[in-house]
């Protein structure tokens, strides 16, 4: 007899969100590595997951692992010699320092970020994974809170299309994204755009302090009648959890870690424009590049005016458009970027939620560069705690909508 056909549905009273033993951790992490170990074989996924909870942005707390069990179970019903309780679903939140403006008044708050949402194959269409969530959304407005820090919302990056989460309070924000080949295009002339100089660990942690106080800023400027906004400040805390997973990736699949982190073009402080990438490698075979990804973590553009599009929090598609005085400097870490992805055998260069300048840059080195609207894949979601009245998209701005934000 299936011993799963006694299990309770997603509905069941008993039902509890709990944190896992190691061993329930690791129960949940074997199912589901097969899904999401990439490249990587299962024993080196269990490695990087092991490495990552010990990061800067993890450790003490920073990344909390989720179970959903059934409390009045006496037994695990699939492995009765166990000592483990059965995982019916599973995720992980990661705590986020984050900023909210609202009626001229800029909060610092806390986020958690939710990733590795998972129901084993064998136990789905009972409705756990949406038990999950909905216990998840309560526990998250008070988790790692105080007097001084409350929570004002939570975000996630669905894989699975918009409706699901959606349906539990994680509404879909612009999931959009530019993307240009590997490798440099022979017809272009890259004397004719602006010297770029590799930016490496070393230079990173100054430059994230100058760029969350450049977001501080942003949301201070924004006008009283502006809508509410939103930030997960990009600490170097942040990136070097990137970089960290990225490294890690690397050496298990060509021996060695990647030096350049992101590009800079201009020096005289003030008037300097970066970026932050990491590469994803998602091919099991370390010879071929395809579907893997160097992805543009952060543009910075230091001036005091920044883009139009950042004030507002709106991108490219309904945002107004700024200037073009930056686009040939982003060209130029773009094309650095290009180069960076051919040697460590990407397929491509992403960019989130492109601005105007990103895309005339990015349509320098490729002028067939378009925007992608995303339907199914890493779909910008979040979800607002205070209560409210209609889409929260409509009401609520997310500044820096871009891939340094995703877990």
């Amino acid at each position: 007899m299936d011993p799963t056909l006694d299990l309770p549905d997603g509905a069941c009273p008993t039902l509890a969100l709990v944190h896992p033993t190691e061993e329930e951790k690791l129960i949940q992490f074997k199912l589901n590595g097969v899904e999401w170990r990439g490249a990587l074989s299962l024993p080196a996924y269990l490695r990087r997951e092991e490495v990552l909870s010990k990061q800067s942005l993890t450790r003490d707390g920073g990344i909390t692992y989720w179970i959903l069990v059934d409390t009045a179970a006496k037994e695990n019903p699939l492995d009765p010699s166990s000592s483990a309780r059965l995982p019916l679903a599973s995720c992980e939140t990661y705590r986020k320092k984050a900023l909210v403006w609202q009626d001229g008044k800029v909060h610092e708050t806390i986020s958690h970020g939710i990733g590795s949402v998972f129901c084993a194959p064998h136990l789905r269409k009972r409705g756990y994974a949406a038990r999950l969530m909905q216990e998840l959304g309560k526990l998250l407005r008070t988790h790692h809170t105080s007097k001084q820090t409350e929570s004002w919302f939570s975000v996630l990056f669905s894989d699975i299309g918009k409706k699901f989460y959606a349906e539990h309070g994680w509404e879909p924000f612009n999931s959009a994204h530019v993307c240009i080949p590997a490798g440099v295009s022979e017809s272009l002339d890259a004397n004719s755009l602006p010297t770029v100089r590799p930016l490496r660990k070393e230079h990173l942690a100054e430059l994230c302090k100058i760029d969350e106080a450049l977001v501080r800023k942003t949301l201070e400027s924004r006008a009283k009648n502006s809508n509410t906004a939103v930030a997960l400040i990009p600490d170097i805390e942040t990136i070097r959890w990137h970089h960290a997973r990225e490294d890690f990736v690397g050496t298990e699949l060509h021996g060695k870690t990647p030096d350049i982190k992101g590009a800079m073009v201009g020096s005289e402080k003030g008037k300097r424009i970066w970026c932050y990438w990491t590469r994803m490698w998602y091919n099991s075979n370390p010879a071929e590049a395809k579907g893997n990804t160097l992805h543009i973590l952060r543009l910075v553009i230091e001036d005091e005016g920044r883009n139009d599009w950042e004030r507002s929090g709106r991108s490219h598609m309904n945002g107004a458009a700024p200037d073009h005085n930056h686009d040939a400097a982003i060209a130029s870490l773009l094309l650095m970027a290009q180069r960076e992805a051919q040697e460590w055998n990407m397929e491509e260069i992403e960019a989130w939620n492109p601005s105007s300048a990103m895309m005339a840059a990015a349509q320098k080195l490729d002028p067939n560069a378009k925007v992608v609207n995303r339907d199914m894949e890493s779909i910008t979601s979040l979800k607002w705690f205070p209560s409210h009245d209609g889409p929260v998209a409509d009401s609520i701005d997310w500044i820096g909508n871009e891939k340094y934000c995703w877990c």
